[in-house]
């Protein structure tokens, strides 16, 4: 079971891989987000499953650390920081904001000449190539917050708790600053298989949006779309464990 003890001299990681592992996957969190808003996942996947949600700078155990707002930077790091690691097959995932860090992620990988994921996994962000079409990072405070509560992942009591904001709301706005930054720039599709995953009622990537992914891939593609809304991953996790553990073990066959 995952612990959120530092176990490895890495920042990135909370603990260190497995020489046990069948299948790996490296997990990136939503804007404001940090490595535990992935405990107990680990549970519904098969057996021989390496599971590491990569913690980014600014928060939880890394709360010390500023926030990171330049997405090139960001990626360079966490590339360097899990190359010794990926020997096995391995996954990408990321939610929202963590979808594109994850989709960059490949690309570093690729552009630095590492082994390449054998699939991304991305939810509840339209593809890497459509701008945000409302920045919010630039608001005014309170602005900005009232903007927060339509995502619908910060609950009120934090929102409206002065003390929490003044810790809590520099990391959301270096998070937005960092997705809403983020410029596409034109590459070679990957090679790996994308599976997307949606919520049905989520303003913030809706099915189109979402199936604009296939254009990043030559490889297989499939989009499934889960009852919820932004933060499907937190209300309704059920079904993207099942769809995700379907297909470890679907690598896990191609490798046996």
């Amino acid at each position: 079971m995952m612990t959120f003890a530092n176990k490895t001299a890495s920042p990135w990681l909370l603990s260190e891989p497995s020489h046990r592992d069948v299948l790996r996957i490296f997990c990136l969190p939503y804007a404001g987000g940090g490595a535990s808003m992935y405990r107990g996942w680990e549970q519904s996947l098969p057996a021989g499953t390496g599971w590491y949600p990569i913690q980014l700078p600014g928060r939880e155990n890394r709360m010390a650390e500023p926030s990171r707002t330049d997405m090139s930077a960001l990626v360079e790091d966490i590339a360097t920081a899990i190359a010794p690691y990926l020997q096995p097959p391995f996954i990408l995932l990321g939610h929202s904001l963590g979808a594109r860090v994850a989709f960059e992620l490949a690309r570093q990988l690729r552009r630095s000449s590492k082994p390449q994921p054998c699939r991304l996994v991305v939810s509840g962000s339209r593809a890497p190539h459509i701008p945000e079409p409302r920045p919010l990072h630039k608001l005014p405070d309170e602005a900005f917050v009232q903007e927060l509560r339509r995502f619908s992942g910060t609950p009120e009591a934090i929102l409206q708790n002065k003390e929490l904001m003044d810790l809590f709301l520099p990391i959301l706005r270096a998070d937005f600053t960092l997705d809403e930054t983020y410029v596409y720039s034109e590459e070679n599709e990957l090679g790996c298989a994308i599976s997307a995953f949606a919520g049905t009622s989520d303003p913030e990537a809706n099915r189109e949006e979402m199936k604009a992914w296939s254009g990043c891939t030559n490889g297989a593609f499939t989009l499934e779309m889960i009852e919820g809304g932004h933060f499907f991953v937190k209300t309704n996790t059920a079904p993207l464990l099942n769809s995700l553990a379907s297909i470890v073990r679907e690598h896990m066959e191609r490798r046996a």
